[in-house]
């Protein structure tokens, strides 16, 4: 019974799926609560999926062009307040700094939700003429916005992330960037994450404070809620005329230029986990396991067994795998149930059986599937193991998320979907506000986006009866 209990602690995700998250988060070690409310500590098996996350998409940011750089955290006051609509989206969620050292401050200033202000500020005095566009940056953060109510990852009053911020001489320009980031959000989900995003619009309603024109990758969680997974924006000129940011074209002429700014967050772990997860703990897609293959020793006080061990793992590092040999005191079946709770995808047993066979055994996270391979050429059979794993993890959510995803023509179809299931519903809507207020108000559902693929799968608005004008995924979400 020993060896189970750890698994046991789970609650089961059918049961409820917001214990199982947050068991799951706790007993895989990944964070640890405060005394800060609302905030947490990224424990090295967390922040270590984060920094794999960091490395692989700061690759793909400066292939094309990106480069960093790094703001301050403060915002005074009437920096803040230059642009309308931007200050009155984030006012609610703002930190206010009053007093440096025993002084009050002057002017207080803020820590930063976002830093669109600071980059307009500082672009003012970096851009004066047409050579010296596009300025394409990122930076890799932290952001504090004080929510009510929090959950380890998804939302917390401090998060990090990377915001992307760009400034172009053109409108063409500034649209192509934030759709090319976009595109590389959804490919970074798709090839590294194994999570498949719906990519599209969000309505007027939904999009960021400031921006003409928001775009979003949309993922559907086990329990059938939509998680927002990054967004791209282009703000057109408007932050340009709010902070007079102008530059001297090749005809001679003052002009405003065109910006754009674009983010993840540590969110995607939360999505990594209620996407992948199940009741046996993480189940992590290779590419961003930390550990990727563990080798657990069978009966390791006799002889031979902790070397053959030791062989396999550094046949296994040679061909550039994050590999541990758990060489602990703890039962085999102990270590079984850790390594899957800790989603560690391969999990390599070889005991003095095994060694005089000359094989071992792989057992995959992800299906518990166990196969018994040579220990020659280990190296070359677990890299073909976690290749088929990742694609694998990609196939099973790409299912999973078609198989909740519903098309609805008329309102009853609507509200019978959503009050007997949760998932995307696929149906037409007029454009009008007043009804996507309808739709929130009466059945706690928001528009995800209005997908780029776009069909006509009736003609009438699926709230008011009128003229549709656009395909909108609906959802409950995080």
């Amino acid at each position: 019974m020993g060896d189970k209990k750890q698994v046991e602690q789970i609650t089961s995700m059918e049961v409820d799926f917001a214990q199982w998250y947050t068991d799951v988060v706790k007993k895989a070690d990944l964070i640890d609560y405060t005394s800060v409310k609302g905030c947490m500590v990224f424990k090295p098996a967390g922040y270590a999926i984060w920094e794999l996350i960091q490395k692989q998409m700061d690759e793909r940011f400066k292939a094309t062009g990106v480069e960093n750089v790094y703001l301050p955290m403060f915002i005074p006051e009437s920096l803040l307040e230059k642009e309308k609509d931007h200050v009155e989206g984030f006012a609610p969620e703002v930190a206010w700094v009053t007093h440096g050292g025993l002084q009050p401050l002057q002017e207080r200033m803020c820590v930063r939700p976002t830093s669109e202000t600071l980059f307009c500020d500082f672009y003012k005095n970096e851009v004066h003429s047409y050579r010296d566009l596009p300025k394409v940056y990122n930076q890799w953060c932290s952001v504090v916005r004080w929510e009510k109510e929090t959950r380890p990852f998804l939302r917390s009053r401090e998060f990090l992330w990377q915001e992307g911020h760009t400034i172009h001489a053109t409108a063409e320009e500034a649209e192509e960037r934030t759709i090319r980031m976009l595109n590389l959000y959804a490919q970074f989900c798709e090839e590294i994450l194994a999570i498949p995003v719906i990519k599209g619009r969000k309505t007027d309603k939904e999009k960021f404070a400031g921006a003409e024109a928001t775009y979003t990758i949309e993922a559907l969680m086990h329990d059938g809620k939509a998680l927002q997974s990054g967004t791209s924006h282009n703000f057109g000129d408007g932050f340009a005329r709010a902070f007079d940011i102008q530059f001297t074209d090749k005809d001679n002429t003052l002009k405003y230029p065109f910006q754009t700014s674009w983010g993840t967050t540590t969110r995607l772990i939360g999505a990594i986990i209620m996407v992948h997860g199940d009741d046996n703990g993480l189940v992590l897609p290779p590419k961003v396991a930390p550990t990727q293959a563990v080798i657990v020793p069978i009966r390791q006080q006799q002889e031979g067994v902790l070397e053959a061990a030791e062989g396999i793992r550094k046949a296994l590092v040679d061909k550039g795998f994050r590999v541990k040999v758990d060489d602990t005191d703890k039962s085999p079946g102990w270590k079984f149930a850790e390594a899957e709770m800790r989603g560690i995808p391969v999990r390599v047993e070889i005991g003095p059986k095994d060694i005089e066979a000359g094989k071992a055994v792989l057992a995959r996270r992800d299906t518990g599937e166990k196969t018994e391979c040579a220990i020659d050429g280990i190296a070359d059979t677990v890299e073909k193991l976690l290749d088929k794993i990742q694609k694998d993890m990609l196939e099973r959510a790409r299912q999973r998320r078609d198989l909740q995803t519903y098309t609805a023509t008329s309102k009853e179809e609507f509200e019978k979907i959503f009050s007997e299931k949760t998932g995307f519903v696929r149906a037409m809507w007029c454009g009008d506000e007043a009804c996507e207020n309808e739709i929130k108000e009466k059945l706690s559902v928001t528009s995800r986006c209005m997908p780029f693929e776009q069909e006509k799968i009736s003609d009438k608005c699926v709230c008011c009866g009128k003229e549709a004008k656009k395909l909108v995924y609906w959802g409950k979400a995080y």
